[in-house]
């Protein structure tokens, strides 16, 4: 079979090769999955580049997220068991963490799923309590991690505040359905979420993105809000100064999707089954701004890799570029 393998750490698109691999072997607990669609992740982009919690062995395959289709015809969503990831066209996932692909979503959607909504539902209900008629602040809000934060915040009756970087992902987090959009590049975040607040501030803040965007953060978060520490696609991790939050009365809590599979699996599943609902109601569904080809994805990791992207880009290894 066909594989996208690293074999030094590096840039993305400098490092990935598509190699003839053998096919995998499932062992005990495991299925053989079909890769239908794979998503793209941030953490692909920092696996390659050797930068992630996580360093698989030298070769190794990226690709944290698929859809799959089992050997007896079951559509399914998986996260694939590093070093042999989603980037491929055939990989074993454990049985016990593999979920059915909601029907309401195509095999790009499915792909996209589970970690970005997964996280932005455990960020905003489980550590941050978002209620309805709270607003909140999401930055990198046309961005594959803050697209579903935004979806998923209006459907808990959330006022959405969208934080962008130019006038592109302007025009996408408009579309969403963002009720104030903030151009980085163009405005002033602290004024302009003062403004859109009569000066009260953000309840809740996501935050995937650190360095600049947590410190303008603290500047527009309201009294006893919520910052959600989601990651740092900044590349900066920055270092809260805790007599601000002492004396503000705000929270900052962090949020590590994984730890639940371990500490709290079953939270995982009933947290599937709720956005399974939402998917068919059609409140949340995953925005693919690109669907490429097996041959093309080193291009679609560099992208991601490089933030210049909208919502989410997946690879069907079956499928052309569009």
């Amino acid at each position: 079979m066909q594989a996208w393998r690293v074999h030094r750490n590096g840039e993305p698109s400098e490092v990935m090769r598509l190699e003839e691999v053998d096919r995998p072997t499932p062992g005990e607990g495991q299925l053989l999955l079909k890769v239908r669609a794979a998503n793209i992740n941030f953490p692909d982009a920092l696996l390659c580049r050797g930068q992630y919690q996580i360093r698989p062995p030298l070769p190794f395959t990226p690709g944290v997220e698929i859809c799959g289709e089992t050997e007896d015809g079951r559509r399914v969503i998986a996260n694939p068991a590093l070093p042999n990831g989603g980037l491929a066209e055939y990989v074993v996932a454990d049985a016990a963490a593999v979920l059915p692909a909601p029907e309401a979503l195509d095999d790009a959607e499915a792909a996209a799923l589970h970690i970005g909504y997964q996280t932005g539902w455990f960020g905003l209900h489980r550590r941050a309590h978002l209620q309805a008629g709270e607003t909140l602040l999401v930055h990198a809000a046309a961005g594959g991690v803050g697209s579903a934060a935004v979806q998923l915040g209006q459907a808990a009756g959330a006022r959405v505040i969208g934080v962008v970087g130019g006038a592109e992902k302007a025009r996408v987090a408009r579309e969403l359905g963002c009720d104030v959009v903030i151009d980085r590049r163009e405005d002033d975040i602290v004024a302009a979420v003062k403004e859109a607040t009569g000066g009260r501030g953000a309840d809740v803040v996501y935050d995937p993105v650190g360095g600049d965007a947590y410190a303008k953060s603290v500047k527009c978060v309201a009294f006893e809000g919520r910052i959600v520490i989601v990651g740092f696609a900044s590349g900066a991790i920055p270092t809260p100064a805790l007599n601000h939050a002492l004396v503000k009365n705000y929270s900052i809590v962090g949020l590590h999707w994984g730890l639940y599979n371990q500490k709290e699996p079953s939270a995982i599943r009933d947290c599937h089954e709720e956005l399974t609902k939402l998917a068919a109601q059609g409140v949340i569904k995953p925005l693919i701004s690109g669907r490429f080809a097996m041959k093309d994805a080193a291009d679609a990791v560099q992208r991601v890799a490089d933030g210049t992207t909208t919502g989410r880009l997946v690879v069907i290894p079956e499928g052309e570029a569009r």
